[in-house]
């Protein structure tokens, strides 16, 4: 008897997931692919079906792959076509990024997992701040582009990304209820990185011309790196907040919008990526976008100087666009399945991700690098930040959403694009106006207090 005992205990039955795949261990079950090592045409199938429709469409692009490096070399003196075809390429690799980090996330627990596919959407991102901040030359030339381009990537998340997924969400039902605790930590943490964001611009523009231009930039730079440090500090206790303290509430919340997911049915049938597959397909995407980002760099000074495209633009516009799109993509496409706390997880998470860690590392390595990489925005860049943090913010305070709202965030980031269209070179401009900028600074802070306090 003792022995049936023993044999009884030591034969437990077998584990299998929805689709029969016996669970790996260590495996989440709906990330179970049933295989193990590399499959090549498996692999390609599942890489170009994609996560949705739209993401599929995306990989029609991968011939502009090999034609964007084709250009570079034989044609080194076309930089608009290098930038144009190189800018398209970017689209698929980047897209490559995404869908094999969302693969890998289903293999992991949900907010680990959330928290890993937001860092490895962000790669394309860094990637370009890197390339960007080792071509800077003595002029400092690129440093105005990686400030647009930071504070543009949290606007695409903030307006255009949010907008489009309230505005699709809203397409298929009146209004969408998401989990006030994940906006709320999303929008305090947001304010707290515009915050920090400000006070280098803030400073230099209330000292202005009390001091010498050399000690004003060492000082700048001093607070920005001092600054960076504080950011990183926030943005590591933030991972802590989601990963250890609150890691129980938060995978419940989206567990239960997991349950909503009207293609959950489709997702959990679909062939996975194994685990080598998925990190294949991460190196080699990771190539891509990293020899398209250094062509890509290196073309900016010739469209900026020869096409009078303006400096703003290109930062706040077209690099965070191009490096977003796949996030974007995933995000929306969760909007439009009601999995609303999933793409406000994704959006809000690449947003902070943003404001606190890629900002911060990018100052931090300039410093490494003997870089004069500073926090010091441009006024226009900050009020166009602190508002579209506010306004965010108030769509985001009732704990619903709906289609208007989406389409105003749009519309809104539409401005802006148009705007900074039109703004001009800091060579084109004059120091006319900067009489009035301390006075503007006082004002726009002396407004903020006051919204605060409502």
């Amino acid at each position: 008897m003792a022995g049936t005992i023993a044999t009884d205990e030591i034969t437990p039955a077998p584990l299998y997931n929805h689709n029969g795949h016996k669970i790996t261990k260590g495996i989440h079950p709906d990330g179970e692919s049933g295989r193990i090592g590399v499959h090549p045409l498996h692999f390609l199938k599942i890489c170009f079906r994609s996560s949705s429709t739209a993401s599929k469409y995306v990989n029609f692009l991968w011939p502009f792959v090999p034609a964007a490096i084709a250009v570079r070399y034989a044609r080194p003196d076309a930089y608009l076509w290098i930038f144009a075809v190189n800018y398209i390429a970017m689209i698929p690799s980047a897209n490559l990024i995404g869908f094999a980090g969302q693969e890998l996330a289903r293999k992991l627990p949900k907010v680990f997992g959330v928290l890993l596919e937001t860092f490895l959407g962000s790669i394309v991102e860094i990637v370009l701040f890197m390339v960007l901040l080792h071509d800077n030359g003595p002029d400092n030339r690129f440093i105005p582009v990686i400030q647009a381009a930071i504070l543009g990537s949290i606007l695409a998340n903030l307006l255009l990304c949010l907008g489009a997924c309230f505005f699709v969400g809203g397409l298929r039902r009146d209004t969408q209820r998401f989990e006030p605790a994940i906006s709320e930590v999303g929008c305090g943490l947001l304010l707290i990185a515009g915050f920090g964001l400000t006070i280098p611009c803030a400073f230099s523009i209330s000292i202005g011309t009390a001091i010498n231009d050399a000690l004003l930039r060492s000082l700048i730079l001093k607070i920005s790196r001092a600054t960076a440090v504080v950011l990183l500090a926030a943005f590591l206790i933030y991972v802590w907040f989601q990963m250890r303290t609150h890691h129980g509430f938060l995978h419940a919340v989206l567990e239960q919008d997991e349950e909503k997911d009207e293609d959950r049915h489709i997702d959990l049938a679909k062939n996975k990526l194994t685990l080598t597959e998925c990190i294949v397909a991460l190196v080699i995407a990771l190539a891509c976008v990293s020899l398209h980002a250094i062509f890509l760099v290196r073309e900016i000074d010739s469209i900026v100087d020869n096409n009078h495209v303006s400096e703003l633009f290109m930062g706040l516009i077209l690099v965070p666009l191009v490096e977003k799109l796949a996030e974007h993509l995933t995000a929306v496409d969760e909007a439009w399945d009601n999995q609303i706390n999933f793409a406000l997880a994704h959006v809000l998470g690449a947003t902070i991700q943003t404001a606190l860690l890629n900002s911060s590392l990018v100052v931090i390595v300039g410093w490494g690098l003997d870089k004069d990489m500073n926090l010091n925005f441009h006024l226009f860049e900050i009020i166009l930040l602190i508002l579209a943090i506010l306004v965010v913010g108030n769509f985001l305070r009732d704990g619903e959403s709906n289609y208007l709202e989406g389409a105003l965030c749009v519309l809104v980031y539409l401005i802006i694009a148009v705007t900074t269209f039109y703004y001009p070179n800091e060579s084109e401009t004059t120091a006319s106006g900067e009489s009035n900028e301390q006075l503007n600074v006082y004002g726009i802070a002396r407004g903020l207090v006051a919204h605060a306090s409502r």
